[in-house]
């Protein structure tokens, strides 16, 4: 599958900050008749990405020339780390450090040596692992958060830099040298831009993919939106019918406590159900298909978390439409073929049409 990333859009409200938005890609399978076949697709977001976790020292960007703010030339640094994952961070502060060692004259004026000391009683920064960044105000999902200090007036120790502990080594680094970047008076226009440009692109640490997880969403009740159709009302009620069967637990194949809603805001649904002329992953305009979209923060290639179920149903009998639903739920919560609920298992065209749910 089409490796994918993580946009990372960096931002400055007074504080240095970096909120996050997930791709969304997609899988999906088409059914028709007696056979299965599987692709795969993928929908990405726009927008210029950045490297990730490198250390190139390109000169694009402005260079800033100013005396030194903190009024020292060796800064202590304290690290705090996430009580959830207390993993020792000493390396990738180190590496950060060092890269503005060799680099703060260069680009922001002035010459700074770091002392790291994890845990000093009086450090001039403290780098904070923190399950969620909440320090920059108004940014929402944020890899990081840091001081924008140009003048002196704008110390006060310890000066706290937050950096979130879900991405990799990689990505931790290239996130704390453009934090610390803020702290030496760096902002988004700012050599170099492979570190403090407004963009790069992240990953997280290894993450269990969704079908690993007992249930691959958010949580476990669904909106369902029903698209148009004819003969709404007995279409409805075959859709009801696959809906409360998965909604008791379908024979032990999904947690017994999911559930289900209609709504008529497609936008905002969980699974859509649809009924086009043609099917949208076949030539073919009989049978059905399905896609779920989701995303893959720890870019591994498989998903960690779906967001939507996309069915499609063309010209199919009426009293199988909630086979078809039943179906590709099945897929929808990550299940294989192997592993759907018996009525979905190599069911002939007569047993589509029965009622497989009682």
């Amino acid at each position: 599958m089409k490796r994918r990333t993580l946009l990372i859009a960096l931002c400055i409200v007074l504080s240095g900050c970096a909120g996050a938005q997930f791709d969304r890609p997609t899988t999906s399978q088409t059914t028709d008749g007696n056979a299965t076949t599987g692709t795969t697709s993928t929908t990405e977001t726009t927008g210029t990405i950045g490297t990730t976790g490198t250390t190139s020292t390109t000169s694009k960007g402005t260079v800033v020339d100013r005396a030194n703010p903190w009024g020292e030339r060796v800064l202590t640094v304290a690290i705090n780390r996430s009580a959830k994952n207390p993993r020792d961070r000493r390396a990738e502060v180190r590496r950060a450090l060092d890269y503005w060692e060799r680099h703060s004259e260069q680009y922001a004026g002035y010459a700074v040596r770091y002392e790291l000391a994890p845990n000093a009683e009086n450090p001039d920064l403290v780098v904070n692992f923190v399950e969620e960044v909440r320090s920059c105000p108004s940014i929402q999902h944020a890899a990081g958060c840091a001081p924008y200090i140009t003048k002196a007036s704008q110390v006060s120790r310890p000066m706290r830099v937050d950096v979130g502990d879900s991405f990799s080594t990689d990505s931790t680094v290239l996130v704390l040298k453009h934090e610390l970047g803020h702290t030496l008076g760096l902002n988004h226009s700012s050599a170099p831009q492979s570190i403090m440009s407004a963009e790069a692109a992240l990953s997280m640490r290894p993450m269990r993919n969704a079908t690993e997880r007992p249930l691959p969403w958010a949580d476990s009740h669904f909106t369902v939106y029903l698209g148009p159709t004819d003969d709404r009302a007995a279409v409805k009620r075959q859709v009801q019918h696959a809906l409360d069967y998965y909604a008791r637990g379908a024979a032990g194949t999904v947690p017994a406590n999911v559930s289900f809603s209609f709504t008529r805001d497609r936008s905002a649904a969980d699974i859509v159900i649809q009924f086009p002329d043609e099917l949208p992953c076949s030539s073919g305009s009989s049978g059905s298909c399905g896609g779920v979209r989701g995303v893959d923060p720890d870019r591994d290639g498989a998903l960690e978390e779906y967001k939507r179920l996309k069915i499609s149903i063309s010209s199919v009998d009426t009293d199988a439409v909630g086979w078809y639903v039943g179906y590709w739920l099945g897929y929808g919560f990550g299940l294989e073929d192997s592993e759907l609920a018996p009525p979905f298992r190599d069911a002939s065209a007569e047993e589509r049409r029965s009622r497989w749910w009682t």
